[in-house]
């Protein structure tokens, strides 16, 4: 790999990898918060839906982030934009930290626009990352792309093991651990500062702020625009007349800008995918190690996490290996991919020992790891009029799907079909575990999940349990289990069952997008064939 032939600047390496180091940080945090949404649930008392809408702000957050960096980026400049970003990364950290139970709900709000603005911050670098690299190297974004999002499962990993080596009843504080992601922070600052960047390609050619938005249109304004209807009628707590006003109107203004252009039909067909592409990645990501960890034990929860990072963060280098020598389009790697995150998602589901689910977790995480950053070198090769503003968008899409369908749906689907389970079971006790308040999710109606703190207390008492056991040289599951009351195994025996089916359910969003997937490799083969666009070339489909 010759960085300094393949970039078009002699600093190209220094920005690839400062870009690295940036959404290091963000996986980093990522991560982090991953192993500590236990803790949050058995400190705080929150549900599983409440948990999921705190994991949900570190996404959503990303979406403005992205989206208006992206489209200030040309403007303003790429430096501005990373400072901005820097001094974000350092507030969020002060927001979160500040948060403990005896707040009540001023705790929530902490972490809640704590965790949000840590998301502003990613997205923001995401927004100066994506098209600077797609700019850096036009002739293979997809193997580029690929190595600088390479840093999201690394830090996913060292976010993972900050949690599994230094937390536990014994270890470091949550806030502590999260602390850390502060240090690639500081790097990523010094990284970029001084560093001369390239505009992108229709930036060069003069084209205004109107024309790169035109193959957006109206088609690519309303994914967006319907996904933050979703954001200010949940987190904005606005009603939701006032929230289909607001987005209609932001939708108006797209119009405008474009002369009303309806848009590419095919770069709205992206958008929807990679709003699958957002729930099923990060939203599976944000809730991977409670699942799993309750599945099995957290411990191990913690080291599958850690194992499906680092196979996406190898993966990611072999790119370009997948694309020239396998012969495959980047739309015939995203079909395979889709067709993997299926079927390792229904495996997860049945997992009942560790080395079972390291084998299920991997399906699904070769699956999952050329999903995010294909997509992104998809729409720079095939809308470049776009500049930065149409892979800006799409990553807010993912972003804010991840959080308001991904990690929330997974958190109303771990309440509703848990306290099914339970209620099917014991219906005297789902009465006594049940949660004060309801869970809602879209149009599925609400449902009541199980109380996080009771629920806490019987995980507690079983990891309790387990360690003693251990200690005495006693692995034996079964062993532990048997330590808890009967009313204490069935409820820990229905989180589970409810877990199980949540991941089913969600294996339905990469089914989708094996359909979406083949329908556009169709599409191209009978236009001749996938191929990179140029500004001067472009052609609107």
């Amino acid at each position: 790999m010759n960085i300094r032939k393949d970039g078009i600047t002699p600093n190209a390496g220094r920005l690839l990898w400062a870009g690295f180091m940036a959404i290091l940080a963000a996986g980093i945090g990522f991560g982090v918060r991953g192993g500590i949404v236990a803790n949050w649930g058995s400190e705080f008392g929150y549900t599983g839906a409440q948990l999921g809408a705190i994991g949900g702000a570190g996404l959503t957050g990303f979406c403005f982030g992205i989206i208006i960096g992206g489209v200030l980026c040309d403007k303003i400049g790429y430096g501005k934009l990373v400072l901005l970003a820097f001094l974000t990364h350092i507030i969020s950290a002060f927001v979160t930290l500040g948060a403990n139970p005896d707040q009540g709900d001023l705790a929530f709000n902490l972490l809640y626009w704590g965790t949000f603005i840590f998301a502003y911050a990613n997205g923001t670098l995401e927004a100066v990352a994506n098209p600077l690299v797609a700019t850096l190297f036009p002739k293979n974004r997809t193997h580029y792309l690929n190595i600088v999002h390479a840093s999201w499962p690394a830090g996913l990993v060292l976010g993972g093991a900050i949690g599994w080596m230094l937390g536990g009843p014994d270890g470091w504080s949550w806030q502590m651990q999260l602390s850390l992601f502060l240090v690639p922070t500081v790097i990523y600052g010094l990284m970029f500062m001084g560093q001369h960047m390239p505009k992108s390609e229709a930036s060069e050619q003069g084209l205004s702020l109107g024309e790169m938005f035109k193959d957006v249109g109206l088609l690519g304004g309303a994914v967006i625009c319907f996904l933050l209807t979703l954001f200010f009628s949940g987190a904005m707590g606005l009603t939701n007349v006032s929230a289909y006003l607001i987005s209609g109107m932001l939708l108006l203004c797209i119009g405008a800008i474009t002369e009303f252009s309806i848009g590419s039909v095919i770069l709205f067909v992206l958008f929807v995918a990679h709003a699958l592409v957002g729930a099923v990645e990060l939203g599976t990501d944000s809730w991977a190690q409670n699942i799993t960890g309750n599945i099995l034990t957290p411990e191990q929860g913690k080291i599958l996490f850690i194992w499906t990072s680092a196979i996406m963060f190898f993966l990611r280098f072999c790119a370009d290996f997948i694309e020239r020598k396998l012969k495959l389009s980047p739309v015939g790697i995203l079909l395979i991919c889709s067709v993997l995150a299926l079927v390792g998602l229904n495996l997860v589901s049945s997992i009942e020992t560790f080395v079972g689910a390291m084998l299920a977790l991997s399906v699904y995480a070769v699956g999952k790891t050329f999903f995010w950053p294909t997509m992104l070198a998809v729409a720079s090769d095939r809308f470049p009029r776009t500049g930065a503003i149409a892979i800006s968008i799409m990553g807010g899409i993912g972003m804010l799907s991840g959080g308001l369908v991904g990690s929330e749906g997974l958190g109303y689907a771990k309440d509703r079909f848990a306290g099914a389970a339970l209620e099917a079971s014991n219906a005297a006790l789902y009465k006594e575990y049940k949660a004060e308040k309801p869970s809602d999710f879209l149009f599925f109606g609400e449902a009541y999940g199980l109380d996080g703190k009771k629920l806490g207390a019987v995980q507690d008492k079983l990891g309790d349990v387990r360690k003693e056991l251990s200690e005495a040289g006693n692995t034996d599951p079964q062993a532990a289990l048997d330590r808890l009351t009967e009313d204490e195994r069935t409820v820990h025996e229905a989180s589970i069952a409810g877990d199980r089916k949540t991941l089913v359910a969600d294996s339905a969003i990469p089914g989708a997008m094996a359909v979406i997937f083949l329908l556009l490799m169709l599409y191209f083969r009978s236009v001749g064939g996938y191929r990179r666009l140029t500004v001067a070339k472009h052609e609107a489909v």
